[in-house]
Parts: structure tokens; C-alpha cells; sequence
């Protein structure tokens, strides 16, 4: 990504984020105290920001980065069990140039496709707060309304990262019908965007699609692709779906 983008910009605004007191004080003890296996690694330890091209088609939205994964790494869904099994699928269907994730330097590369997430810090028990979540939800409205003039689809996986993800698209420009789609695995919920909205950095002129179609898909966390209730080919099965949405090949 080129580093003047506005996307890279937000970027690094993200990364500086110290508004949520828990959480900072929750990954930055994680980072000093590390997990014996990664003793040598030196942690991220901030807020982890989106990855993946500024003119992406599809955004995957999951839910917060893992103590040791995202928090370590500095790069969503990189180096965690979570991580493995969502870019092996990315990448058996296309959407990702290798089918691992380690570091930010391994040469990874999404086509067409944007990993972010409603809450950008590593969370004590994978679960920030109500209140976290609403602190976080400006930095994914600003990320959608970038995002807005190419992105066609999204998949958000867990339910928890869908009841965040619905009003950051309405605020973004896709007004979400009421009452609200409820989350499902393999959900459809088209969303028909407005024509512009106040206070977007999206040029003028560049107001994106009018349409948004979103994906409920289950998170893939280990208790999920551990006991099956989310496989391999549910996720690939999802991730086509939504990439024929978006018009990627």
C-alpha cells in the first residue's frame, strides 16, 4: 500500500489509539510478558490496524486481535490458529497469495480482499466491552467510507463481530433495515447505500455502490473449527459466495 494513501494514513492514526484504558493496559502487559514460546519476539503490542489494498472489493470483519497473534505481529489474523485456517481458505479460493500467515514481512498479499476488525486491541479473554466496542466502531466507520468507492461485499464472522459491523455500515453510508438482520452462518443482507454522506473522506465523486452485500459466517476461532461447527469447506463455500458478490474472480 502506498504509505501517502489516506487508508495508510488512518492506518497509523489506529495504531496510536490509546482511548480505551483496559485494553491498553491488557496488551501492553502482554507484550511485556510474552508467552514462553515466543520469548525472542519482540510484541507489537498496540492497536493492530486493517490489511489489505485501499481499493479493495471485499472486507472481511472479524472481531479483535489475539494476544498473541494480531497483538504480536502487528498484522490481523497473522501467526494465530485462527489466522491459519481463514488464509488457507483465502488462499484455496484465490484470495490470498500463500496459504500462511507468520509475520508482516513473509511476502503476503490479499487480491481484491481487506481483513479488519469493530475493535482493534487484543482484549483480556477475547471479549472487550460493550463500551470498548462503541469506542473503537469510528476507526471502522472512517475504514468503510475509504473503502467505500470499490468494496462490494463483506463477510463478518460471529455474531459479536456482526452486532458491531451493522451500525458501522450504516454510519459508513449503508443504512441497516430495523429490525436489524439478525447473524446466522451463510446470512445474505443486501444494503442499499445512500448517495453521500456528511463528513466522509471519500472524494467527491466517489460516493461507491449503492449496494453492499454482507455475509454472516462463524468465527473462525478454535472452539469453532475444533468441533466442527465451522469446517474448512463452510468457509470456502462462504468466502466464494461473497467473492462473486464483490466481482472478483
Amino acid at each position: 500500500m502506498d504509505d501517502s494513501s489516506a487508508l495508510a494514513r488512518l492506518d497509523r492514526r489506529v495504531a496510536g489509539c490509546r482511548a480505551c484504558p483496559r485494553l491498553v493496559e491488557w496488551r501492553e502487559e502482554v507484550a511485556r510478558t510474552k508467552r514462553a514460546a515466543f520469548a525472542d519476539w519482540t510484541y507489537w503490542g498496540r492497536p493492530v490496524p486493517g490489511f489489505g489494498p485501499a481499493d479493495a472489493r471485499l472486507v472481511i470483519v472479524g472481531l479483535a486481535p489475539a494476544a498473541h497473534g494480531g497483538n504480536r505481529t502487528g498484522r490481523m489474523f497473522t501467526s494465530d490458529r485462527s489466522g491459519d485456517v481463514l488464509y488457507q481458505a483465502l488462499y484455496d479460493v484465490g484470495l490470498a497469495s500463500q496459504p500462511t500467515a507468520e509475520r508482516v514481512d513473509d511476502g503476503l498479499e490479499l487480491y481484491g480482499v481487506r481483513i479488519t476488525a469493530p475493535v482493534h486491541c487484543a482484549p483480556p479473554a477475547n471479549k472487550p466491552t460493550p463500551g470498548e466496542r462503541d469506542t473503537c466502531r469510528p476507526w471502522l466507520v472512517q475504514e468503510l467510507k475509504l473503502l467505500r468507492p470499490t468494496v462490494r461485499a463483506a463477510v463478518v464472522l460471529g455474531a459479536f463481530g456482526w452486532q458491531a459491523a451493522l451500525p458501522a455500515f450504516s454510519e459508513a453510508g449503508w443504512p441497516v433495515p430495523r429490525p436489524r438482520p439478525a447473524f446466522a452462518h451463510g446470512a445474505r443482507v443486501t444494503l442499499n447505500g445512500s448517495p453521500g454522506t456528511e463528513g466522509s473522506d471519500v472524494p467527491d465523486g466517489l460516493d461507491g455502490p449503492d449496494r453492499l452485500d454482507v455475509f454472516g459466517c462463524f468465527h473462525v476461532s478454535q472452539r469453532n473449527t475444533f468441533t466442527g461447527r465451522l469446517t474448512p469447506a463452510m468457509l470456502r463455500e462462504v468466502l466464494r459466495t461473497a467473492a462473486d458478490a464483490a466481482g472478483l474472480p
